[in-house]
Order: C-alpha cells, then sequence, then structure tokens
C-alpha cells in the first residue's frame, strides 16, 4: 500500500509541476503582451527621439542579433520558474479582477502623460522639478531631475502612482522578473534562518513595489524602507498597510539616519545608476555602516557596458532617449572595487536580462 501510495503521488508529480509552469507561462506571457503592446503604441504615437535639426543618433557598438537579445528575455523568465520552483519565493499572483481593473486604470494615466513625457523629451527639458520643488524640503541637486523626463520627477503623488506602470512598459513587461531574482538572491543568502530575526533594510524603496515582493515572499520578515521622495514614501506606507512590522522612512541614502550595525541584511534596486560617482561612494559607505558584520547586501541595478555585448547597444541608447545624466559613468563603474573600498566582500552576480542582480558581505 505505501508503494502504491508513493507511486501515485510521484506519478503526479510531472503533472503538477507542467501545469504550474503553464500556468506561469500563460499568466506572464499575457503581462508581457499587455506591457509589450503598450511600449509599442507608445513609441508609434511619440515618434523618433532625436530632436529636429540634430543628427541621427548611431551608437558605437554594432546592433546586437535580435535572435540573442530575445534569448535573453526569455533567459529571464526561466530564471524566475526555476526559482519559483525551488521555494525561494512564490509564483506572482496577478490574474485577478482587481489587478486586471488597476493596470487598466494605470494605462490611461500613462498615457495622459505620455505627451507632456514627449514635450520635456523634444526640448531635452530635465530640470523642471527644481522650480516646483522651491520651497518643499533641501534636496540634493542631483536628486532633482525629471529622470525619464517623467512628469513631477520623484516628487509628485502622480509619480508615485505612474511608476511601476511606466517601468514596465519601458521593460516589456520584465521589471517584476528582474526584481524578484534578486529576491530569489536574498533567499538564498537569508535561508535557514529565522526571517522574523532577520531585519532588513530597502534603500531606495520608492513607491514600495520591490518591498511588496519581498513581504510576499517573506511575510514575518521585519523590513524597513529609505526614500528620499515624501510622495513616494506615503504611497508605500499605503501598499504596505498589510504588514504591521514594514516601516516606511523619509532620508537619503548616503545619509541612512539609522544606528551603526542596525541591519541583518539590505537591498538596493535601480538607485545607482541615478547617482553621481561620489554620491555612489557615500552611498556604499552607507550601506556598509548600517549592516552588521557578516550581514549581506543584495544589489540590481542595470547591466553595464561589457555585462551582455548583445545589450550594449540598449545602455548607449538609455541616457540619449531619457533623461539618465549618471548613466554613462554607472556603466563604466568597477562596482565591486567600490563596495570593497567601503568594506563589502563581493559574493556573487547574476546577469537578468537589462539587470545585474550582486551580493556583497559585510567583512
Amino acid at each position: 500500500m505505501a508503494r502504491a501510495v508513493q507511486s501515485h503521488y510521484l506519478g503526479d508529480m510531472p503533472l503538477a509541476r507542467d501545469m504550474s509552469r503553464a500556468r506561469y507561462a500563460a499568466a506572464q506571457g499575457a503581462r508581457v503582451a499587455w506591457y509589450l503592446s503598450q511600449y509599442l503604441l507608445a513609441r508609434r504615437i511619440s515618434g523618433p527621439f532625436d530632436r529636429p535639426g540634430e543628427p541621427k543618433f548611431q551608437p558605437r557598438s554594432e546592433e546586437g542579433d535580435p535572435k540573442r537579445i530575445r534569448a535573453a528575455f526569455l533567459d529571464l523568465f526561466a530564471k524566475d520558474r526555476a526559482n519559483i520552483e525551488a521555494g525561494l519565493y512564490p509564483a506572482p499572483n496577478e490574474v485577478r479582477v482587481e489587478k486586471a481593473l488597476s493596470a487598466l486604470k494605470n494605462s490611461a494615466r500613462f498615457f495622459r502623460d505620455l505627451p507632456n513625457v514627449d514635450r520635456r523629451r523634444m526640448q531635452r527639458a530635465g530640470t523642471e522639478v527644481r522650480e516646483a520643488a522651491k520651497g518643499e524640503g533641501v534636496y540634493p541637486a542631483y536628486y532633482l531631475q525629471n529622470f525619464h523626463y517623467q512628469s513631477g520627477g520623484w516628487l509628485s503623488e502622480e509619480s508615485a502612482k505612474l511608476y511601476d506602470t511606466q517601468v514596465e512598459v519601458l521593460f516589456g513587461g520584465a521589471a517584476d522578473a528582474m526584481r524578484r531574482i534578486a529576491i530569489g538572491m536574498l533567499a538564498r543568502a537569508i535561508k535557514g534562518q529565522d526571517q522574523r530575526h532577520v531585519r532588513t533594510l530597502d534603500l531606495a524603496c520608492g513607491n514600495g513595489r520591490f518591498l511588496e515582493q519581498i513581504l510576499s515572499a517573506f511575510p514575518r520578515l521585519p523590513v524597513t524602507g529609505l526614500d528620499l521622495s515624501p510622495a513616494y514614501c506615503a504611497e508605500a506606507r499605503t501598499r504596505l498597510q498589510p504588514w504591521r512590522q514594514a516601516e516606511i522612512i523619509t532620508g537619503a541614502v548616503e545619509r541612512a539616519p539609522f544606528e551603526d550595525a542596525s541591519f541583518d541584511a539590505a537591498t538596493c534596486v535601480y538607485l545607482f545608476h541615478e547617482l553621481p560617482p561620489r554620491v555612489r561612494r557615500e552611498a556604499a559607505r552607507e550601506m556598509a555602516r548600517v549592516l552588521k558584520s557578516g550581514g549581506v547586501l543584495v544589489f540590481a541595478d542595470s547591466v553595464q557596458a561589457g555585462d551582455a555585448p548583445d545589450l550594449d547597444r540598449m545602455l548607449e541608447y538609455f541616457p540619449v532617449g531619457f533623461h539618465e545624466p549618471f548613466y554613462g559613468s554607472y556603466v563604466k563603474e568597477d562596482l565591486v572595487a567600490l563596495f570593497a573600498e567601503a568594506g563589502l566582500a563581493h559574493v556573487e552576480t547574476e546577469i537578468a536580462f537589462l539587470t545585474k542582480v550582486m551580493r556583497f558581505r559585510k567583512t
């Protein structure tokens, strides 16, 4: 009897796995189709990104093979699915009525704002937010940019609501999957520990999207989010209400308002490419300072020059088609050396399509 039961369950395992993979493929395929169609429509509405009278942008590198770029895109989702099957984090649960309605609403917001983005892009107007920020507090000069030419920069409520859709459209529905690879790296780093005692800091937490993903995987993890934007912090607090142990604090990463050795783990996603070189080093020192000895940092940001040669053309396009004044220096930055200077030793690196995910340990 025992053998029969064992044979029955073992026989069902491939079927259950195949069904789970089919659900994953259907959900992610629909998601990619949704955001990619918006990207193509936005490109058609917006037209070329070269300004009238300017020479057409020609990247220095050869254009990558579209088949290999597509393979890198598909490889991202294969890694994501493998992490889910390994139990590092749960499968995303996004095919719900309320999610669909929210996606429609956010899509409408995105296309309403698109003409404003196009106007800034054609005029190369990337610092409108400086005027709007007068009297609202003291912000570092590098921060007062209309990154991506988006309305409000990082300082408006509307920007905080639009951000997720803008990023997903930009990456053809791959942004969440790229972030999840970072969660997989965090999961491997804290494996075997009681999550209730792994105090975790998310630096530049934005509107809380990444923290929401972390807490979906580790619902009892005590987390703190730090961000310089009051509007994004407010959105993050609303998003993280289901988790009482989550707190959001307003402040700059390079002047983190925490005691030394306060955290067991830290995460930082898509921050460094928007920092000038000097501030990157200050931020790295603060990350090391607030981590306990042996603590882990999971870092995720854009791939850099040479990480994936077929994608180098996209890296050259990014600062030209968008307002990213510090991106050119970022793609050449030696991140391993930068964090080593701060006392953080490199452990591993994983490329996830357009994102480089790295793990460091405080020595």
